[in-house]
């Protein structure tokens, strides 16, 4: 009777561990399958479509991956290293992926990855492995060359998914080329000072350009973290159709 107890015991833990796994992903449904979504740390996320992978800004060491299928794609937004984190990219397997990223951020890769890196620059776009990558500026203001992120130096992305198309703002405020963004279905937009922008400026630009799904992310700021319920708050009084996903992106958070 104890074996069999301990069995079950097993097994139930098991299946919650698996479950928790399953529901830390998202599902968005597309005209010819779906895409999951899977918040990693920050400013760091996993989307998966067609059996395809891919990996946004991988940072914060080998574990927080170790259990994800190995990259076919991997986005870098910037130079800073909760986005380009080079002891992470080395532990995870690449072997099989190819790295779309600024010109800045190439310039700082191992020579190993250089052969199969595309290079984007604001405004540019690709297509890889049956979706098209743009490269959308990203930047602080007011635009000054001593900024944390100068105009043209990172990229944010819009990501064209059979019929769904991904923002990923990078670090950046609430720019023109955010707010007049159209027909975006999903959006991760960053808010944390001083670095990036503060919830205001968050909720105005989302407001302007009206994603279907926006998810705050990189949102610790110095010491402390964004209010992503204020957040969602101030967007919903305005308009409840954006669907506001917050989601659980650091340990303590």
């Amino acid at each position: 009777m104890k074996y069999i107890f301990t069995q079950f015991a097993l097994l139930f833990i098991a299946t919650q561990i698996s479950f928790a796994q399953t529901a830390n992903k998202d599902v968005l449904k597309t005209a010819n399958g779906q895409i999951e979504i899977k918040p990693i740390t920050h400013s760091s996320f996993v989307l998966t479509y067609n059996n395809k992978t891919i990996y946004v800004d991988p940072h914060g060491g080998f574990d927080f991956y170790k259990n994800e299928t190995k990259p076919d794609v991997i986005l870098i937004t910037d130079i800073h290293p909760d986005h380009l984190d080079l002891k992470t990219i080395e532990a995870i397997d690449t072997s099989n992926a190819i790295f779309i990223v600024p010109l800045e951020v190439s310039m700082q890769l191992p020579e190993k990855y250089l052969s199969k890196t595309t290079i984007l620059n604001n405004g540019q776009g690709v297509h890889r492995l049956d979706m098209f990558v743009q490269a959308i500026p990203m930047y602080n203001l007011p635009e000054e060359a001593t900024s944390k992120h100068p105009k043209g130096r990172g990229n944010g992305y819009v990501l064209n998914i059979d019929d769904k198309r991904i923002y990923i703002s990078g670090d950046t405020e609430d720019i023109v080329e955010m707010r007049t963004l159209v027909d975006i279905d999903v959006a991760f937009v960053c808010m944390n000072l001083p670095y990036t922008m503060d919830i205001n400026q968050a909720a105005e630009a989302v407001l302007e350009f009206q994603p279907k799904i926006v998810y705050p992310y990189h949102y610790r700021g110095k010491g402390n973290f964004s209010d992503v319920n204020k957040f969602k708050e101030l967007v919903n009084t305005e308009n409840q159709n954006i669907e506001v996903r917050i989601r659980k992106w650091y340990p303590n958070n």
